[in-house]
């Protein structure tokens, strides 16, 4: 996957392409997996790195979403259940099995919850990872140790996905390039262009040295996530916002919070939120938050009473509580939540995580919403609907059975630091064979160092930066420059 062969086929005037998709995040790249998988000439441009906004900052699960059961959308736990067991065949190197365990403080919710969950399980059918069960309170205590175990009735323990979501996003760029997509980060299309009032491609820049390029194609989509109304409105300036964001953050801590490597779900809290205690990548991940109103922007910040809720609700759960001076890492994501016909109509945590498809009278295509578990089934709805439009040969989707290509890092060569379980050899291998072109790239995406300990990212920012450097031929401009981003 290199960019200058990308380019060069932007470049190219004589393709005219069969579908332009504008977003590299879950959804733009499903999308283009997708429409090349299939044969069509696809080019997806992105404007930051591939999932550099919300599809960078989840939380980590492939998952049925259990939490949806309790507002009655059997239909999207479902297909979420179904795509979920796709993933784990389609990219076994990014997806895995976890245990959870739902903690029970009260006499009913072993029954309450054990209910729930047995009823995920029939939703799964064949895809299933396992019965649910019911362990007593020393089963608990013996998967989650530094549970707090004062009123512990027991619990309920299922199974779910975990992933990795800059290396999927990696994953199905990779792939799809193989099957023929251009698909290239640091782009950003500026202008939609027009050809008798219909949308007929785009005009867009290299954020990296400004060259502008020219693409025409017979549709194109729009897969921005949080940007969704920005980009519409390049088509239609008085268009109405269809996007209502929320913020979500997680704080990552060490493993002894847990204590094990089984995770733990609140499933409701005093407000209806739901949180998560996670283990991730020999870290400890707690989160998410649901708050709302939020700016729409690419690198949101944690605002400091999401981060003294989070410990808040750690400390009532957890022996041993985390405090401030625990935090390895914080990181922010918005959603990309459908609003309601009716602006103000309830809150982001009631909004439907479902996606939605709809096309402008110029003929732009939008697809929104959603969430990581359902990205391949969004993608093949867009390429659906995408062909018919555009009048393309019918051609059967290829993803339910496509494996993913991903070689996970390895850790090879001088550690970037001790805390941290990459090499230098990672760092030479995202910017040779995976499109890093930042230093933000290389730590936040093609390894999750950003993610995991920011103390040891700045103490090994210097050297990973001059690496860098090296490969791309840049200076020490370049390096001052990418150390104080």
């Amino acid at each position: 996957m290199h960019r200058p062969d990308q380019l060069a086929r932007l470049a190219d005037r004589s393709e005219r392409w069969d579908l332009i998709i504008i977003g590299g995040g879950a959804t733009g790249l499903a999308i283009a997996l997708d429409s090349a998988s299939r044969g069509y000439r696809t080019a997806l441009l992105e404007q930051g790195d591939f999932s550099e906004g919300t599809s960078s900052k989840s939380t980590k699960l492939i998952h049925g979403g259990v939490r949806y059961l309790r507002s009655g959308e059997i239909g999207l736990v479902r297909e979420s259940l179904r795509e979920r067991g796709r993933l784990l065949r389609n990219a076994p190197s990014v997806v895995r099995p976890l245990d959870f365990v739902v903690p029970a403080y009260r006499g009913h919710e072993r029954f309450f919850y054990g209910a729930g969950l047995t009823l995920y399980d029939l939703l799964a059918g064949k895809s299933g990872l396992g019965a649910t069960r019911h362990p007593g309170k020393s089963g608990v205590m013996e998967r989650v140790p530094n549970l707090r175990g004062d009123g512990l009735r027991g619990g309920t323990l299922y199974c779910d996905g975990q992933f990795d979501d800059a290396r999927l996003a990696v994953a199905m760029a990779k792939t799809a390039v193989a099957r023929g997509a251009a698909v290239v980060n640091h782009v950003k299309v500026i202008e939609l262009i027009k050809e008798n009032g219909r949308v007929a491609g785009v005009v867009a820049s290299d954020r990296l040295d400004e060259t502008e390029y020219r693409l025409e194609g017979k549709i194109v989509i729009n897969a921005t996530g949080v940007f969704t109304d920005s980009v519409r409105r390049m088509d239609e300036p008085q268009a109405a916002p269809v996007v209502r964001p929320s913020q979500g953050i997680h704080l990552v801590l060490d493993r002894r919070f847990l204590g094990g490597e089984t995770a733990v779900m609140i499933p409701k809290t005093e407000d209806g939120r739901v949180l998560f205690v996670i283990p991730w990548m020999n870290r400890v991940i707690l989160g998410t938050t649901d708050t709302e109103p939020v700016p729409v922007e690419l690198h949101p910040q944690a605002q400091e009473d999401e981060i003294d809720y989070l410990l808040k609700y750690a400390s009532m759960y957890l022996k041993e509580a985390p405090g401030r001076g625990d935090i390895r890492a914080v990181f922010a994501g918005l959603r990309p939540l459908v609003s309601p016909p009716k602006s103000g109509a309830g809150s982001s945590a009631q909004l439907s995580r479902s996606h939605s498809l709809f096309m402008s009278a110029s003929g732009l295509l939008t697809m929104t919403g959603g969430k990581w578990t359902t990205c391949r089934q969004m993608g093949e709805d867009a390429v659906d609907r995408a062909a018919s439009v555009a009048g393309l040969p019918t051609r059967p989707c290829l993803t339910g059975d496509l494996p993913l290509l991903d070689d996970p890092a390895t850790g090879g060569g001088e550690p970037l630091d001790e805390a941290l379980p990459y090499g230098m050899g990672d760092v030479d291998r995202a910017v040779r064979e995976e499109m890093a072109m930042t230093l933000d790239d290389v730590l936040s995406r093609r390894t999750r160092a950003a993610f995991l300990d920011e103390a040891a990212v700045r103490r090994c920012s210097p050297k990973v930066a001059a690496r860098m450097a090296a490969a791309l031929g840049r200076d020490e401009g370049w390096i001052k420059e990418q150390l104080a981003r």
